[in-house]
């Protein structure tokens, strides 16, 4: 699943694909455009019915997929480990 950041940049690039102004997508979603930035902006903490508002105004809709779990890269798995090479 995105983080909210990569949700609110999926949401402003549609916004913007459409032609529209955050003022726009809060008159048709009923949303306010103080919470359109936030949203739009990775901060938002609110409620999934305004999400949904907003998405739907784009275009957009929520999926839901299972947890994937990324194992480091196998060459990055020795620098994750070591020591900092500070001498006294």
């Amino acid at each position: 699943m995105a983080s909210r950041k990569e949700i609110g940049q999926a949401i402003c690039f549609a916004r913007k694909k459409l032609g529209y102004t955050q003022k726009v997508v809060s008159e048709k979603s009923g949303v306010n455009k103080s919470t359109i930035s936030e949203i739009e902006n990775g901060r938002f903490t609110g409620s999934f019915d305004l999400f949904e508002k907003v998405l739907n105004c784009v275009g957009l809709q929520f999926e839901v997929t299972p947890k994937k779990h990324e194992l480091p890269n196998w060459y990055e798995i020795e620098s994750l480990f070591k020591e900092d090479d500070i001498r006294y």
